[in-house]
């Protein structure tokens, strides 16, 4: 196991190009499933979960080649409906078998799966999804096992918006019998890509961005060859990192139309942003103010951006409200940036920050994914020191984060424990 240290103090400047999005990646290779033939996709992030979803998609049968960031699987080798606890259990996305599974073999059985522990995020809406669509569910012993003798397409109403239930239930309903309307669907740009590439593959889906999703079931899918849009939140943090230390970054391969609300919240606390097509210049400024904050599902704030953003409001001038409404667990890194000298107070689902004027350097331990980039940033920004302990959480979303921050001035390096 590593940690990361973080000397702080420096102001970042240069450019940082961003990675394929993790969050589009896993359910767009997984869709690899609905068609036999090779299908590549290129500008995938080197990460844990791809990597956990490659060794599930080979378990499973499928083929698989990676050559850099790119990547081919051929589905056409789909023999087993069963995805067991030690290949599930590492993170949450591996649900999203489920659906590609039940539409081409008429069965699975699915270990509950695992991730981050920041809240409950359960499956049952997948379930009651699938149901509609003319499958029977069991749950025994952990697993969910779904079985039909065809799947026809229905209407679906999602009692909470929900991406992966959004994504596994129009990977489902892309083979069914029939349309299958989905009301209250997510609508972030993930699922945006995820249709993009499943029609492209010869699926026949509209709606996708908006909370209604049509999709009228067709006989096969065929292979394509497509490239992973980039990762907002990867390009959210290092905007964040601009703004903290002053810095002057220019972020390049990124998405702006994908990230409205923390492009709007950063200008707002003073930083100045430029955008050019596929780039975005920031310039943070000299004094930071407070702003308040609420996640909300897409076009909202995301909820992935609350932590980063916390650590904005540590040091800004005056007080913020941080309201978590996406997931009610999502405030465990507070007791460590508190370590640090943050000031802040949670009640319910809220937090009050009161801006200090430093933070100081500590040894703090990584909670999640998110928290980990949090604390990484607070590292930048801190008096002294920082170590940041138990970081395999960072490898899930973040391609080298240690040293695309290098690289833009910071004085931080990855060592074993």
């Amino acid at each position: 196991m590593d940690k990361i240290i973080v000397e702080g103090g420096a102001s970042l400047e240069g450019e940082v190009k961003i990675s394929g999005a993790k969050n589009a990646a896993l359910p767009i290779l997984v869709s690899s499933l609905l068609a036999d033939g090779w299908n590549t996709y290129s500008n995938v992030p080197d990460l844990k979960d791809v990597k956990s979803i490659k060794q599930l998609l080979l378990y499973l049968g499928a083929k698989v080649e990676t050559d850099g960031s790119t990547v081919r699987i051929d589905g056409g080798g789909l023999c087993k409906s069963e995805a067991s606890y030690d290949l599930v259990r590492k993170m949450r996305a591996s649900i999203l078998v489920l659906g590609p599974l039940v539409a081409r073999l008429k069965k699975a059985k699915v270990s509950l799966p695992g991730g981050c522990a920041i809240g409950a995020r359960p499956i049952n809406l997948h379930l009651k999804g699938l149901a509609r669509l003319g499958a029977s569910i069991e749950l025994k012993h952990g697993y969910v096992e779904v079985s039909t003798e065809g799947l026809r397409g229905s209407e679906i109403y999602f009692d909470i918006a929900t991406v992966t239930g959004t994504e596994n239930l129009i990977m489902a309903a892309v083979l069914a019998d029939g349309v299958t309307v989905l009301r209250n669907a997510a609508c972030e740009p993930e699922i945006v890509a995820l249709v993009d590439v499943l029609n492209k593959m010869g699926a026949d889906i509209h709606g996708a961005g908006t909370s209604v999703i049509t999709i009228k079931g067709v006989q096969s899918l065929r292979p394509v060859s497509v490239s992973i849009i980039p990762d907002r939140i990867e390009a959210g943090t290092f905007m964040v990192s601009a703004a903290l230390t002053r810095g002057n970054i220019t972020i390049l391969n990124c998405e702006p139309t994908h990230m409205g609300a923390v492009i709007h919240k950063l200008r707002l606390i003073g930083t100045d942003i430029k955008i050019d097509d596929k780039k975005i210049h920031v310039v943070g400024s000299d004094e930071i103010e407070s702003v308040d904050i609420k996640t909300l599902p897409y076009p909202g704030f995301p909820t992935d951006m609350q932590a980063q953003f916390m650590v904005l409001m540590s040091v800004a001038k005056g007080l913020s409200n941080i309201s978590e409404t996406v997931f009610e667990n999502r405030f465990i890194h507070v007791s460590e940036l508190k370590r640090m000298g943050a000031d802040i107070t949670i009640s319910g689902n809220s937090a009050m920050v009161k801006g200090v004027p430093m933070l100081l350097g500590a040894p703090v331990i990584a909670t999640d994914l998110r928290a980990s980039a949090s604390l990484i940033l607070a590292g930048l920004v801190a008096k002294g020191k920082t170590e940041v302990h138990r970081v395999y959480h960072l490898d899930r979303g973040y391609e080298a984060i240690e040293k695309k921050f290098s690289q833009l001035g910071a004085s931080i390096k990855r060592v074993p424990e």
